[in-house]
């Protein structure tokens, strides 16, 4: 097999020569890993050597087309330490439309990011979708065309060019589980092209849905019942007709409009591959894996997190780095804890989301206590070396309690009943809270819903600005110092409110989630150096964690060593250097908390706070006011 293809590779004239070997050099390291995975899913027989030709070929095909800038970053990323684990990794993201207006105006925003300190921008999918509901841009109706309101795919190509040159990498979406209901491919399998029939699950009645649906469950039960919806066949601009509806039933684990993918279908994985690779060209560093643990569907399971899901990752994985090996993958697993790490590896994902994290900030925030976060840190933050979380304070999604009920049980807390109390805090529901925030997906029987607003309402930045703002400052310090890349949502950096306004978009009134993805507002950038406003004390506190975290060296990489305050208000950890750590305090509680010079007597009493450059006595202890954090350099006595 590698010799035949070697044979096919150099009677292409396409590429020169250099480039030719380059591509030929990676071949023998990925080829073994395209056979292993494509087999396991595939199976190996005969045919599985069409499909692993198949997927090398169109890697080729993309390096071909790989602009030479971009294969330049390719040969100076091969072999180098992750720059994703740098402590000047820190990104933003962002809707380009609400943000910017278009991707002309987001080029105008570069020299704001680089002020903020950013090296990482994620841009919310901004290709042709749907007109109305798109889920946010999460139905891609082309992954070639950008939607034409924001510009052109060129022009994403020129900002992407233009961030690599100012120091910062794109990240785009990869929306590979499913693809609008308008994606050229959908409309041939509604109009019934039985070759793209097979891209989809698409059945004509009820006896295999009927199945499916007996364990596989239901995300959005407001949009449909069940996994399945009707195919609507209908032309467009043509009403569907109530008495001579389409017989056919298509899998659609989301909104009705988002048609799921049938892996089970090499034709699938060769056409997303292709589309991958077209996105990897225009000059993405990272690829975001949207709704990766549905991508494989197995009769009696829950169709969520197969093992075939980790196969065709490391397929997809193994491709990539044939033709683009500077193109990292970022893992949106939105599962529980257990599985949420199993799609972390340098040969699956190398970036993963850290829901756990985000979730139980938020917690320790509203029970003032954290005993469930420390516990996250210390038994599950670790991940393999090469790979890193994305922390956040939260995104562009709702927040969903995501802790295992094993670990709040151990911990002597009934899940069910906590969740109903953090659901009832965060929006407003429970006597004392501070939060504004809106429920997503709410059901009263039950008290089940997730949580929308942004960090700034969330944290009762209306009502009580002082409290607030330290509430906001305390929770981004830990997103920046427990290691990986911490990611702000924009707009959260000054205070940025919940939109009033959200309901009367067009296509997003059922969609509370818009709530917390407003407008740009420029009054709250104008106030940004006002360090008597809100929007400057928080943008100031923001920016000088990132100052401080770049000229951190404790701060490099991903290790996060345990430490026990003694106080459950009180969290703590260290992050260990060559000769010192930094040991991270940060208070949840609404009053100043104390650790004592006891549990302190590990260091020796001089340590450096580092936010002032100054040196503190640990022998006293230290008292932390009310929300504040933190970053001291000790030395660990020997």
């Amino acid at each position: 097999m590698l010799a035949v293809l070697q044979e096919h590779l150099v009677r292409d004239t396409r590429v020169a020569a250099a480039d030719r070997d380059v591509f030929l050099h990676r071949l023998p390291q990925q080829l073994p890993r395209i056979v292993t995975s494509l087999s396991a899913v595939y199976g190996s027989g005969p045919e599985i050597w069409d499909v692993v030709a198949r997927a090398v070929l169109t890697a080729w095909d993309a390096y071909a087309e790989r602009p030479a800038d971009l294969r330049d970053l390719d040969r100076q990323r091969e072999g180098a330490a992750p720059w994703f684990t740098s402590r000047e990794a820190v990104g933003g993201v962002c809707y380009v439309d609400r943000y910017a207006g278009t991707i002309a105006g987001l080029r105008e925003q570069i020299p704001y990011f680089r002020e903020l300190g950013l090296s990482y921008l994620h841009l919310m999918p901004l290709y042709e979708s749907p007109a109305g509901n798109s889920d946010g841009g999460y139905a891609v109706s082309s992954y070639r065309r950008v939607d034409p309101a924001l510009g052109t795919m060129e022009e994403l190509a020129e900002l992407a060019a233009e961030l690599r040159s100012q120091g910062i990498a794109l990240v785009l979406d990869f929306v590979f589980n499913h693809t609008s209901n308008e994606h050229e491919w959908a409309r041939a399998a509604a109009a019934g092209d039985p070759h793209f029939e097979r891209f989809y699950w698409i059945h004509r009645d009820r006896t295999l849905p009927d199945a499916f649906e007996r364990t596989a469950r239901e995300i959005f039960p407001d949009d449909h019942p069940g996994v399945f919806t009707r195919v609507d066949s209908t032309p467009a601009g043509r009403a569907a007709s109530p008495f001579d509806p389409d017989p056919r039933w298509v899998w659609t684990t989301f909104h009705r409009f988002q048609w799921d993918l049938n892996y089970a279908n090499p034709e699938v994985f060769h056409a997303m591959a292709g589309e991958m690779l077209f996105l990897a060209n225009q000059g993405a560093q990272v690829l975001r894996l949207d709704a990766v643990a549905f991508i494989w569907k197995q009769l009696g399971s829950t169709c969520e997190s197969q093992p075939q899901v980790h196969d065709l990752l490391r397929a997809f994985r193994a491709v990539a780095a044939l033709a683009a090996p500077a193109v990292e993958f970022k893992s949106e697993a939105i599962v529980h804890p257990d599985e949420v790490i199993r799609y972390v590896h340098p040969e699956q994902c190398a970036l993963s989301y850290n829901p756990l994290q985000m979730a139980l900030t938020w917690e320790a925030l509203a029970t003032r206590d954290v005993t469930l976060l420390s516990a996250a840190l210390a038994e599950r933050h670790e991940t393999p070396e090469g790979t890193a979380w994305v922390n956040y304070v939260r995104g562009h999604d709702d927040i969903g309690w995501t802790f295992s009920d094993d670990d709040a049980a151990r911990l002597g807390v009934d899940p069910a009943g906590h969740r109903r109390f953090l659901n009832a805090f965060y929006t407003g529901r429970h006597p004392g809270s501070f939060a504004d925030g809106v429920a997503f997906q709410d059901n009263p029987r039950t008290g089940d819903c997730r949580i929308c607003g942004t960090t700034a309402s969330l944290l009762g930045l209306e009502a009580e600005p002082g409290p607030a703002v330290d509430r906001i400052l305390l929770a981004h310090s830990l997103a920046m110092s427990t290691g990986g890349v911490p990611l702000v949502y924009l707009g959260d950096e000054v205070g940025q409110l919940n939109d009033p306004h959200w309901r009367q978009e067009p296509g997003h009134g059922d969609d509370a989630r818009w709530v917390h993805r407003p407008r740009r507002r420029e009054a709250d950038h104008e106030r940004r150096h006002d360090l008597f406003s809100v929007q400057g004390r928080i943008f100031g506190g923001i920016r000088g964690m990132i100052a401080v975290r770049r000229r951190t060296p404790e701060f490099e990489g991903t290790t996060l060593i345990p430490f026990d305050t003694h106080n459950s208000h009180v969290l703590g950890y260290q992050r260990p250097g060559e000769h010192s750590l930094v040991l991270c305090l940060a208070n949840v509680s609404d009053w100043s908390q104390f650790v004592t010079g006891e549990t302190l007597s590990g260091f020796l009493p001089t340590a450096t706070l580092l936010h002032a450059q100054s040196e503190v006595d640990l022998r006293g202890g230290i008292l932390l006011e009310a929300h504040g954090f933190r970053w001291l350099r000790v030395i660990p006595v020997r």
